[in-house]
């Protein structure tokens, strides 16, 4: 199966994204909208002060009068022309206010007194004023459905009025770390290595919708991985390593023991071509479930769980897709049949490959923003191509 192919199946094989759920505005945090943002108010809801000064009613001088506006205050008494009152950022303009002089911007009268002059060339109408719905209007979209819940979204949903946001279900995913040569602390030693998939998928995978419900190591035993398998609720089963032909690669006898179905089985991809997607059983509140199996290089599994992880988290999550293209900015040599996906840093908009990029190595992809997609062939400097983000996204 070509890259694109299994990109595309991975993709179809989920049912739509799961169920739509009311969260609070904390929670929300790293989900998708299942329904888009609009605003509940204009924002701002009222005039407000852009500075710190004065409110002039009128074109100077102005006779200053008593007290002040704070942000939060009540609405203000009508400022009639020719009058000013000091206010603070963010605080309502008063009715019949014209625009606010800064404080840097104005002085008293040298005789002293309560007439306020400004310092500056003649204040223009609305100067240093966000009017009402300057930034929106009550029921404008603000953003569509399917944009990930980050920070900022919270900020301007509590801008807009929001407690809760009607999000779509994170999927849960369950990792499952195959071999008995794994080691999970200190140095390899006596044909052992250390996991290095253990540290870096759950992160990866979080930052790509998902909720990591568990690890669990299992290791060289036919029984303990048809186990493992059966047992699992999660909506996505990861495994890493076993998807090969070796004598202690036991997953494809697994899942046929289990009743799986394979989807892809192996994709014409460097690195990471023995990965694999099936759909595995039992059911879930009715919904299908999948594995997807990645190599048990990193590089290999980083591959494959951009190219069918990843457009499965996104569908299920509910979150949109938006390719990032960049330029090449050196020639990003091709495999002659197999798309290549190759470790980058990305610089003003473009794309340069990085050293140490075999599928067993982690130190370019420590150092890379992405891997590029380089089709059958390569892909000429100067010329356009495809990035798939390491932040999950």
């Amino acid at each position: 199966m070509t890259w694109e192919q299994a990109r595309t199946a991975a993709q179809n094989s989920a049912e739509g994204p799961l169920p739509a759920v009311s969260r609070l505005l904390p929670e929300a945090l790293g989900h998708a909208l299942a329904e888009p943002l609009t605003a509940l108010t204009d924002l701002p809801p009222f005039d407000t002060s852009a500075m710190d000064g004065w409110a002039v009613a009128g074109p100077g001088p102005w006779r200053l009068r008593d007290g002040g506006i704070l942000a939060g205050a009540a609405p203000a008494v009508p400022l009639d022309r020719g009058t000013a009152v000091p206010i603070a950022t963010g605080a309502p303009l008063p009715p019949g206010a014209t625009a606010v002089l800064r404080y840097e911007h104005g002085g008293l009268a040298a005789s002293g007194g309560d007439v306020l002059h400004h310092l500056t060339p003649d204040l223009a109408p609305n100067r240093d004023v966000r009017p009402r719905a300057q930034e929106c209007r009550h029921g404008d979209v603000l953003l569509p459905a399917g944009t990930t819940v980050t920070p900022a979204v919270l900020g301007l949903a509590a801008a807009a009025g929001y407690d809760r946001l009607r999000v779509h279900r994170r999927p849960t995913v369950e990792l499952l770390l195959l071999g008995d040569e794994l080691l999970t602390s200190g140095i390899p030693v006596a044909g052992r290595v250390r996991d290095a998939l253990g540290p870096l998928l759950p992160p990866l995978l979080r930052n790509g919708g998902a909720d990591v419900v568990g690890v669990h190591r299992v290791g060289d035993d036919l029984g303990l991985l048809a186990d493992a398998l059966r047992g699992s609720r999660a909506d996505i089963v990861i495994t890493t390593g076993s998807t090969a032909a070796g004598p202690a690669d036991f997953l494809h006898r697994a899942l046929t023991e289990t009743g799986a179905r394979l989807l892809v089985d192996s994709v014409a991809v460097r690195p990471g071509h023995p990965m694999l997607l099936a759909e595995i059983t039992p059911t879930v509140h009715g919904r299908t479930r999948t594995l997807v199996g990645l190599p048990g290089n990193p590089l290999a599994a980083m591959a494959g769980t951009l190219t069918l992880a990843q457009p499965l988290l996104r569908r299920l999550a509910g979150r949109t897709d938006s390719p990032h293209q960049v330029t090449a900015a050196a020639n990003l040599p091709g495999h002659p049949r197999d798309t290549r996906l190759v470790p980058v840093a990305l610089k003003e908009s473009t794309a340069s490959p990085l050293p140490f990029d075999g599928p067993a190595m982690l130190r370019g992809l420590a150092l890379a923003d992405g891997l590029a997609v380089v089709p059958p062939g390569g892909v000429p400097a100067d010329t356009v191509v495809e990035v798939l983000g390491l932040s999950g996204n």
